[in-house]
């Protein structure tokens, strides 16, 4: 294992923080696996997960069963972890911009169509290894003129070029569900049934370029301007893995989580071990744009009538807003049949607060899918 510190840029003086990244296995072959924790740096599941994870590589690597380096940042956001306003973290947001720590990746096709146009041929695996290439060199002359540049910069270079790319976050209180690129769901089927996910949510372009579709999206991009004589295969599988709630750090799911990556890593070749079987799917994947959320159309104190991971009807009632003081009562229904996999964590909303998720079965929606 090689421990590398990443330093980033001084906000104000006195503040310099560092990225750590630790890298397990060989790194002379083509092959690689990237893994963050908490780049919503209040999502803490991720960080015990890669804990664990750690554990397990550290044997697997001395065992010599790695087949790929592995990387994994345990806290991927330094910078969201040291915000907090009246004993509360505030990691979702960079507090100086306002933006989303988790949107407004660089956009690399173009900068990578421009290095790989001339030199494309007739082998797709040859092709692949030009990609990784030009997306190591697109990212050397990314800004880091700031600290939270500097960030996305360091993140997105220490991905760009694996095959396997884990985000690991987590929702309010929800079921483990997934988020990934449409193309990319053969793949991402056997990460679903190992890990246990409830709901998998496909899309082509979700909005707002979030990390996982930085590192995925321009794959089948390219493909698609290069033609069938020039392939080019759909070489990351890059995947937003919602550790259940904000509330769910124990050692159990951790090491559980964990052991179920490890699983994955083996199921696809990437470490030498007994190929382990697949468990059932437990729901068929189905289109981001389905997934409908709740808003609530009146402020007051919220009270659930069901529990996430319960497959609703269309007109369900999911909660009751309730004014105490005139006694109004407005009880949210479920706009759809589907998988009620996400809700809010407070208990008093004010109107308009998105309370919760469905997961439908039909694309309805168009636009930014992604809550802010």
């Amino acid at each position: 294992m090689q421990r590398r510190d990443h330093p980033l840029p001084e906000r104000t003086l006195g503040t310099a923080r560092r990225l750590s990244s630790f890298h397990y296995g060989p790194t002379d072959r083509d092959r690689k696996v990237y893994v963050q924790a908490s780049l919503h740096a209040d999502e803490l599941p991720g960080m015990l997960v890669t804990h664990h994870l750690r554990g397990h590589l550290a044997a697997l690597e001395a065992d010599g069963r790695l087949r790929c380096e592995v990387v994994v940042v345990p806290i991927a956001n330094p910078v969201g972890l040291s915000q907090w306003l009246l004993r509360s973290p505030i990691g979702r947001f960079e507090l100086g911009s306002g933006e989303n720590f988790n949107r407004l990746y660089p956009a690399l096709r173009d900068a990578v169509w421009a290095r790989i146009a001339p030199s494309l041929g007739g082998d797709a695996e040859a092709n692949a290894r030009r990609v990784r290439a030009a997306l190591r060199e697109a990212c050397a002359t990314l800004p880091a003129d700031d600290e939270l540049t500097a960030l996305r910069r360091t993140l997105l270079t220490l991905a760009c070029d694996a095959e396997v790319v884990l985000d690991l976050h987590c929702d309010a209180e929800a079921v483990l569900h997934l988020y990934t690129g449409t193309p990319l769901w053969p793949q991402c089927e056997p990460l679903a049934r190992l890990m246990g996910a409830e709901a998998t949510l496909l899309a082509l372009e979700s909005g707002d370029q979030p990390f996982d579709e930085a590192c995925s999206s321009l794959w089948w991009e390219l493909a698609e301007r290069a033609g069938p004589a020039r392939p080019i295969p759909p070489g990351c599988l890059s995947v937003t893995v919602e550790l259940r709630g904000m509330a769910d750090v124990s050692h159990a799911l951790a090491q559980r989580d964990a052991q179920a990556l490890v699983d994955f890593l083996v199921h696809r070749g990437l470490v030498d071990g007994e190929v382990p079987a697949l468990p059932p799917l437990k729901h068929e994947a189905t289109p981001l744009a389905g997934s409908m959320p709740v808003m609530a159309t009146a402020s007051g104190v919220l009270a659930w009538h069901v529990e996430p991971g319960t497959w609703v009807r269309e007109g369900q009632p999911l909660c009751d807003v309730i004014d105490p003081v005139e006694g109004r009562v407005a009880t949210l229904a479920s706009p759809v049949e589907g998988l009620f996999y996400a809700r809010d964590n407070l208990r008093f909303v004010t109107a308009g607060t998105r309370v919760c998720k469905v997961a439908g079965r039909e694309a309805t929606r168009t636009g930014k899918l992604l809550s802010a």
